[in-house]
């Protein structure tokens, strides 16, 4: 698969590279914070810090995108990206946001495996973005949106096993409320960065 070359005049690829990177950082201190067990206001603070930089990103994208004529590629998928990516790192805010409402204050192992693979997903979709800029790097973007999928087949399958072990095992019926909304949010990451590489499909194809 061939790119054509990309007007080099704007900064789309930049400010793309610049908010995936507030996807990256959320990810990783999201792990960093259910490894310890405990959601301090210090932590939602921090986490509440990256993902306004990531609005700011975002509202930057949609703002060039108004005052640009000639674009690198579709209108529509940039306007995707920037939303899809956005909806990274809200739905990694809102998990910890939500740890914090239930006063979870104790390391879930099925949690933090969930971060690890989200932490893993979101790099693959920051390696796919970063492939973006280059006609050359067509199989790197490739190959990073077959592990982003790959990765959201193992979330499927973490959270069937997770919930099933969930409502056998808990007698706590409230817990069981908790725990639910918090593995399906988790899973519902994955699909986002799903989301993302399906985007990123449609730019490869459009400009192939």
């Amino acid at each position: 698969m061939v790119f054509r070359f990309f007007p080099k005049t704007h900064n789309f690829f930049d400010l793309f590279e610049k908010q995936v990177s507030h996807a990256v950082e959320a990810a990783c201190f999201f792990k960093e914070v259910v490894s310890r067990g405990c959601v301090t206001e210090d932590a939602l603070s921090k986490m509440a810090a990256i993902e306004h930089q990531g609005d700011d990103v975002a509202h930057a994208i949609i703002d060039q995108l108004n005052k640009t004529f000639i674009t690198p590629f579709d209108r529509e998928d940039i306007y995707a990206l920037a939303k899809e990516l956005d909806d990274i790192t809200d739905m990694v805010n809102n998990i910890l946001t939500r740890l914090r409402v239930y006063d979870i204050r104790t390391v879930d192992k099925n949690l933090v495996e969930f971060s690890v693979v989200i932490e893993q997903s979101v790099r693959a979709v920051s390696r796919a973005i970063g492939g973006l800029r280059n006609h050359k790097n067509s199989q790197v973007v490739c190959d990073a949106c077959i592990e982003v999928n790959r990765l959201e087949n193992v979330g499927d399958a973490m959270r069937d096993r997770v919930l099933s072990e969930l409502f056998a095992n808990s007698k706590d019926p409230i817990a069981v409320i908790k725990w639910k909304d918090i593995y399906q949010d988790a899973e519902t990451v994955l699909d986002v960065c799903e989301d993302v590489a399906h985007v990123v499909d449609s730019i490869m194809v459009k400009q192939a």
